[in-house]
């Protein structure tokens, strides 16, 4: 909570909000078995859709993406963005991601109230330009849409998402 004469501090808000959406992930990645890691739906309209773990390491991918974008490194390259093809354990996809999330809190740590507009390297156009506030944004939405669909993985599973426990 605010004081009556505080601004809000964007660095805190969106560290805090980060904070959050990597608890909901990381948990909800934790919680599907190693051995259901390969799962996808078959029964419908899923002809190509990721595996569930494959949906961890494409948040964590686009999640370094927009890091590096903001902080100025290199965008990470690759033929796909489902992060890198030799990450196929639970352990080595769950450590990926807690790693994108720390990469992610170093960006978001870069942050002012006085530098949200400021343009830094589009994360999905590198001859492009992005303000601070939009990348930021990624980190949220993005990640929210692939989020819910590993809910629905863990469901099909017979698995209740420990955020509706």
């Amino acid at each position: 909570m605010l004081g009556a004469d505080a601004l809000p501090n964007a660095r805190e808000t969106f560290d805090r909000q980060l904070s959050n959406t990597e608890r909901e992930v990381v948990g909800l990645t934790e919680a599907m078995p190693a051995e259901k890691f390969n799962f996808a739906p078959t029964n419908g309209l899923f002809t190509g859709v990721r595996t569930f773990g494959l949906e961890a390491r494409h948040i964590a991918f686009e999640i370094n993406t927009v890091a590096s974008a903001m902080l100025g490194e290199p965008i990470p390259g690759q033929d796909h963005d489902n992060g890198p093809d030799n990450l196929t354990s639970k352990d080595d996809i769950v450590k990926y991601l807690k790693d994108a999330f720390a990469h992610a809190h170093r960006a978001v740590a870069t942050l002012t109230n006085a530098n949200l507009m400021e343009v830094t390297t589009d994360p999905f156009n590198p001859k492009g330009k992005s303000p601070r506030v939009a990348s930021v944004g990624i980190f949220f939405w993005h990640t929210y849409d692939h989020y819910g669909q590993m809910v629905e993985y863990l469901r099909m599973n017979g698995i209740k998402p420990p955020a509706s426990r």
